[in-house]
């Protein structure tokens, strides 16, 4: 989970959160965190860096976006996608 820790690493927020355009479920894991006041950083595979999607995928094992990661721990947590996470901060 080497470009995970990174992020995880340059980030100040609770979350990392991986999403694309377009992605209803991307849209209801920002809300879901908003509403439970927890921060996050979105790193857009449509925008920022490409190659990283599959790094992502090939660390975390998650084909299909959003990609969730608790960093509020002495290390990354992956979560999972949107169902998940709704599982997770209940």
């Amino acid at each position: 989970m080497e470009t995970i820790t990174k992020h995880a690493n340059d980030s100040e927020a609770d979350f990392l959160l991986y999403t694309t355009h377009f992605c209803p479920y991307c849209d209801a894991a920002k809300r879901l965190l908003k509403e439970k006041g927890l921060t996050y950083q979105e790193f857009n595979f449509d925008i920022d860096d490409a190659a990283d999607r599959y790094t992502i995928v090939s660390e975390t094992g998650h084909r299909t976006v959003p990609i969730v990661i608790d960093i509020r721990g002495e290390t990354p947590h992956y979560v999972g996608g949107f169902n998940e996470t709704m599982s997770y901060l209940l």
